[in-house]
Formats: C-alpha cells, sequence, structure tokens
C-alpha cells in the first residue's frame, strides 16, 4: 500500500505541473483590440513580461518564463515597436517579438514641398528636430557622403511614401534614405540632360516644372518653354521663383513689389536658372526636364482651372494675360 501511494504521489507531481502548464502555451488572450508596444533594447524576457502584462496583453504569468526558454525564443527577443493583438497566445507573441516584424509608420512626402516644408512635416508625424534636419541638409561634408555636389538638399529631398520602423526616427537617417531614393530614380531615368545642361540644373529646370503646373500634359510644354528662353536669354519670369525667394512665411497674393524683391531665385532680376531648386520635384517633373516638349511658345499664362495658355509671341501672350487675368 506504501509503494503504491508512493507511485501515485510521484505521478501527481510529474502530471500537476504538466497540467499547470500545458493548456497555457497557445490559450488565446481575453482582451480586444491592438495595442502598440515598444521593447528597448537590451530587455531580457522578465523585462519583456512585465511590460506585456502593463500594456494589458498578457498576465504576469510564470508560464511565460517556461515557455520562451522551452521554445527557444527566449534568447531571439527582439528590441523594437510591435503592434500586437490583445487576444495573441503566448506562443504568438513570442513568435511575433522573435521574428523581428516590428511596425512600419508610413508616411507621403508630396511633390513641390521646400526643404523646409519637409523638414517641418518629419517633425510634426515624427518628432525629429526640424533645426537638426535642415542643418544636416545645408551640411557640406553629410552633402558630399551622400554622392551629391550641391550646397545643400533643396530637391533633392525625393517624393515619396517611406515605411520607417522607429529605430530609424533620426534626421541622418531618414535624409540619407531620400536622397538615396533620389540617386536611384535618377538611375532609372538614364537620361543624358538636354542642352548641355548639369544633373542639378536639369532638377533646378524639374523644381520650376512641378510648381508651375500640376496637369500632367502640360509639364514637359513648360520645361520646353523655359530652355526656349534660355536659348534667347530671356528671364524665366517664373511667379514660384520670387515666391520661393520670399521665404517660407510668404502667403501671397504677389504684387509688384515682390516681383522686384531682390532674391537669389527671383527670376524676374536675374538671368537664367536660379542657383538652387525651388522645391523637391517628382519623377514626373524630372522626366519633364529630361524631355521637353518641341515647341515654338516662349510664354504661358494661367487659365485659372490648373492648365495655361501657350504664346508663340508677346503679342499673343499679352493677349492671353488679359483675358485670363481679368
Amino acid at each position: 500500500m506504501r509503494t503504491r501511494i508512493l507511485i501515485l504521489l510521484a505521478i501527481l507531481l510529474i502530471a500537476a505541473p504538466l497540467f499547470w502548464y500545458l493548456p497555457y502555451p497557445d490559450a488565446p488572450g481575453q482582451g480586444k483590440g491592438t495595442v502598440v508596444l515598444e521593447i528597448p533594447r537590451g530587455s531580457g524576457v522578465r523585462k519583456i513580461l512585465s511590460l506585456l502584462a502593463a500594456a494589458g496583453i498578457t498576465d504576469n504569468d510564470p508560464r511565460f518564463l517556461v515557455l520562451a526558454r522551452i521554445s527557444g525564443l527566449g534568447h531571439r527577443l527582439r528590441a523594437g515597436e510591435y503592434q500586437l493583438r490583445r487576444d495573441l497566445s503566448p506562443r504568438q507573441i513570442l513568435t511575433i517579438l522573435s521574428s523581428g516584424r516590428v511596425l512600419q509608420h508610413r508616411i507621403t512626402i508630396p511633390e513641390g514641398l521646400t526643404m523646409v516644408q519637409v523638414a517641418r512635416l518629419f517633425q510634426q508625424r515624427l518628432g525629429l528636430d526640424r533645426e537638426r534636419f535642415l542643418a544636416l541638409c545645408r551640411d557640406p561634408s553629410f552633402i558630399r557622403s551622400l554622392g551629391l555636389e550641391p550646397d545643400s538638399l533643396e530637391g533633392y529631398l525625393y517624393p515619396d511614401t517611406y515605411l520607417l520602423t522607429r529605430d530609424r526616427f533620426k534626421s541622418r537617417a531618414v535624409i540619407t534614405l531620400m536622397a538615396n531614393r533620389f540617386l536611384s530614380v535618377w538611375a532609372e531615368l538614364n537620361t543624358p540632360p538636354p542642352a548641355g545642361l548639369s544633373r542639378h540644373q536639369v532638377v533646378v529646370l524639374a523644381s520650376l516644372v512641378e510648381k508651375e503646373t500640376a496637369a500632367p500634359a502640360e509639364r514637359p510644354l513648360i520645361a520646353g518653354v523655359f530652355l526656349n528662353r534660355l536659348a534667347r536669354n530671356m528671364r524665366l519670369q517664373s511667379d514660384p521663383t520670387v515666391i520661393y525667394g520670399l521665404g517660407p512665411g510668404f502667403s501671397g497674393p504677389l504684387t509688384r513689389a515682390h516681383l522686384r524683391a531682390p532674391s537669389p531665385t527671383n527670376t524676374y532680376l536675374i538671368s537664367g536658372l536660379p542657383p538652387t531648386p525651388i522645391c523637391n520635384p517628382g519623377r514626373a517633373a524630372l522626366e519633364a526636364a529630361l524631355h521637353p516638349a518641341s515647341t515654338k511658345a516662349l510664354y504661358f499664362v494661367a487659365r485659372g482651372d490648373g492648365t495655361h495658355v501657350f504664346s508663340r509671341t508677346l503679342q499673343e501672350h499679352n493677349q492671353a494675360v488679359r483675358r485670363f487675368r481679368r
């Protein structure tokens, strides 16, 4: 009898922990919805469990530590920001945290923003230091390290949709990503600049095209007009170049006094292209600058509906101005 009792006790000692543990790994959580949780670098399994419990994703249950050890996942858990459902099982949680499938933040940079506007957007969306961002965009050594030559990165912060993990919420990483995207798109375009222009001058021209029209069919025509004027030593007289020179605080409308205000980019006063892009152009504007339309037009004026009237002579242009600006 004594032997039987001892055997039963031994079985209970073995079975009890199994009954305690076996239902746990795949038991779904009881919560609803999702939560974003950041796992700091250097966090051990115990620290991670306490963070999960504090976020209401799982209980502070020692069986989680047992599962992490038995599964071998405990040594593979990665730091980062995760979006986790509250109904996940402990095994699913460990699998996600060991996979490194961290949360990606989507941010879209529209075509035509200036460098200052891009910096402001990243400050608003990601909390980046705007002044630090702009200082890097004007840092000659940093710009050279990116494989670029201009004095600033105006025009080279390629507008696109970016997916960023929280560990890349740093100005240097973001700027590098955008500049590399510009270089990638430029390589894809694989077209020599027209009329002996440098790459930088193409980017400047594309920035003017970007700001002058949003109508796809007009972009090559705008580029063609500007190149025609350059070939004849005519000033470009582009209103967006004046607006850029007036600074980020300007809200319009333009007056004759503004057109006479000196600035390095005011093409009513300077000859040739501005020395710097006036915004960050997208692919379509770059393509238009590389493939300008063959046109004899030298002038254009806005109709007021987003499109323009193109003219070959000053007389035709003045007539169009009187008609559409009345």
